[in-house]
């Protein structure tokens, strides 16, 4: 059997690329050209053989091709959480990048396992993948991520920088985003504001809470820890934290929230409340327009960072060698009424 032939369910044998090269009266190295992408070959040889292809429903084989050459023409993505919507919009944009790359592409997440995204980046590597988009885990060791590098597996960060600086990374500029958002709920006169967030030692909780500190710092106000609380938003300690704030002698007439988990787990403890304070949420929810009011909102891009990512990604296989990027994309303030909620009397 030729290495480009196989045979179906049926066990008829399936269309070869010398079935092709009869069919449309050229050698079989102009077929090889055609199917590879070869931009010199005549017009009227390439509709020849693009003809010959659909009418015998030739298709190439990929385990050989890969035999020949060692490369897979597929790329990796790994996320922390895909059910996460954010990563859920940024996973769309990737594959639609790869897609139109002619590129497959494997998803795979971590759920905050450190050693999961560990053996999946190396699991990836281990199928001769072209490249990875990649966030990276933020505790233990990292050391792997440059390990793979130095082997010659590319990979894009996204979300978070990558350690060291070791590589492309797309991310938010969470900071400046958080300082402008918090200043809005500053002009519409509150003075304490509330901050929920996700896990305290993660990179964008650490950026989102900075930029919180600067807005309120800015405005001559004194920082209050007992305004602020970390935690995993869905395990039930964000529902604690806001009604000790709330039941407390002087409490927040403002909240911000700092990623959309958070925003969903302070909506819930607010939905039994009578009295409401204004509400400023970083990232965007689908239903945040339906909301009463309407839910405002520092919105992300993440079809924005799932397309540079991936297309820096193609510049690094495609040969480009240059000093690591970090491209930093601005987040956009949403006003749709909770966060313009004046401070009550």
């Amino acid at each position: 059997m030729a290495p480009d032939e196989e045979r179906g369910r049926t066990g008829r044998t399936q269309p070869t690329m010398n079935h092709v090269a009869a069919r449309a009266g050229v050698g079989l190295s102009t077929v090889s050209r055609v199917v590879n992408g070869d931009p010199h070959v005549s017009a009227a040889k390439s509709a020849a053989v693009q003809q010959a292809i659909e009418e015998l429903g030739y298709r190439r084989n990929e385990s050989a091709r890969q035999f020949r050459t060692g490369a897979t023409e597929t790329v990796g993505l790994v996320i922390e959480d895909v059910t996460d919507p954010f990563f859920s919009q940024l996973s769309q944009s990737v594959e639609d990048v790869a897609r139109d790359r002619g590129s497959m592409l494997l998803v795979a997440s971590y759920r905050r396992e450190n050693d999961r995204a560990r053996q999946i980046i190396h699991s990836l590597s281990a199928r001769r993948l072209e490249g990875i988009v990649v966030t990276p885990s933020e505790r233990g060791d990292v050391s792997y991520y440059a390990s793979e590098l130095n082997s010659g597996l590319q990979m894009v960060f996204v979300d978070r920088p990558a350690p060291g600086h070791i590589a492309d990374a797309v991310i938010t500029d969470n900071r400046a985003s958080c300082r402008d958002g918090v200043a809005h709920l500053i002009a519409q006169g509150h003075r304490r504001i509330a901050c929920l967030s996700d896990r305290a030692h993660l990179y964008t909780t650490l950026e989102r809470l900075a930029g919180y500190r600067d807005a309120i710092e800015a405005a001559g106000q004194t920082y209050d820890p007992a305004l602020v609380h970390s935690s995993v938003p869905d395990d039930g300690q964000h529902k604690v934290a806001l009604a000790r704030m709330l039941d407390a002698a002087d409490p927040p007439t403002a909240i911000f929230t700092c990623n959309n988990r958070a925003t969903i787990s302070v909506l819930k403890g607010l939905s039994l409340r009578d009295e409401k304070p204004a509400l400023l949420g970083f990232d965007d929810l689908e239903l945040a327009g339906s909301l009463t009011p309407g839910l405002s909102v520092i919105a992300q891009d993440p079809f924005a960072m799932g397309r540079i990512a991936t297309e820096q990604l193609f510049q690094r296989i495609d040969g480009y060698r240059g000093p690591a990027r970090t491209t930093r994309l601005p987040a956009t303030l949403i006003s749709r009424g909770s966060a313009e909620r004046g401070r009550p009397r």
